[in-house]
């Protein structure tokens, strides 16, 4: 195994009975997290398509909910979506210990620490204007055109937890999103001696598909920021400026969509 002095950690390719475990193990990491999010979302998608042409009306006629509630009573909502939180994180942490491996820590091969937070922090933020910005841009291109379906966000004002609730769930989507898209799939996948591009861009493609039920708009900025992601990852070695940054990006999303919608409600 080999690490680069700046640069993602580099497993050496396996082969026999290692391959084909890692093979099986990647199978059933994406059944039960983003592959499983995946389907689901692509298979959204096409009944989307469909309605919009069973109605002929354009896909940016429909909608599609952000956080939606659990429960018409606020306390258990919040019960449910707090659960929900932590079980998702709990496949992030299954996803560290399968990277585990005897005198390596998991969590400092992949950058998922504090080391260097401070830079992480600024790349990660760096990362917020690169993709958040022209993100944003093609969202509402895509309400325009009619080709991405309408995000309706949840309302601030719900409960005096909504919005520390958001802020976790941002986080969530952050660790989850960018440990196994990047942290375990790089990992794993290079073990099976793909080369960089192809796990880049794969990995970027998957993404795409796990937002599929948002729009085509949406799909092509998500493969995007896959690229863009996968690449920096590829050159820093941390995951961590990327969970930062996918975590502000959403925070902006599920607190900031609201205001938007109230200011633009023609675009948002």
């Amino acid at each position: 195994m080999q690490k680069r002095p700046f640069g993602v950690f580099d497993p050496a390719p396996v082969g026999g009975a290692a391959r084909t475990r890692i093979r099986w193990e990647i199978w059933l990491v994406l059944a039960v997290s983003v592959g499983q999010s995946a389907l689901y979302s692509v298979l959204s998608f096409i009944r989307t398509v469909q309605r919009s042409l069973e109605t002929n009306q354009p896909v940016g006629a429909q909608q599609t909910q952000l956080n939606p509630a659990r429960d018409a009573e606020a306390l258990w909502d919040a019960l449910y979506q707090l659960l929900d939180i932590v079980f998702s994180l709990a496949v992030v942490a299954l996803v560290v210990y399968l990277l585990w491996e005897p005198g390596s820590r998991a969590l400092a091969r992949i950058g998922l620490d504090f080391r260097r937070i401070g830079g992480d922090a600024g790349r990660g933020l760096l990362l917020v204007a690169v993709i958040g910005i022209p993100g944003l841009g093609l969202y509402v291109a895509g309400r325009l055109l009619g080709v991405t379906v309408g995000v309706v966000a949840s309302p601030l004002d719900a409960a005096w937890y909504t919005v520390p609730l958001l802020i976790l769930a941002a986080v969530r989507a952050g660790l989850t999103e960018e440990v196994i898209f990047l942290g375990y799939l790089f990992d794993r996948l290079r073990r099976l001696g793909w080369n960089w591009w192809t796990i880049i861009l794969v990995t970027a493609g998957l993404r795409g598909l796990y937002h599929a039920y948002q729009g085509v708009g949406s799909i092509i900025g998500n493969v995007a920021m896959g690229i863009v992601f996968g690449w920096c990852y590829r050159r820093w070695g941390r995951v961590m400026p990327l969970v930062i940054a996918h975590t502000v990006i959403d925070v902006f999303a599920f607190v900031g969509y609201p205001l938007a919608v109230a200011l633009w409600p023609g675009i948002f």
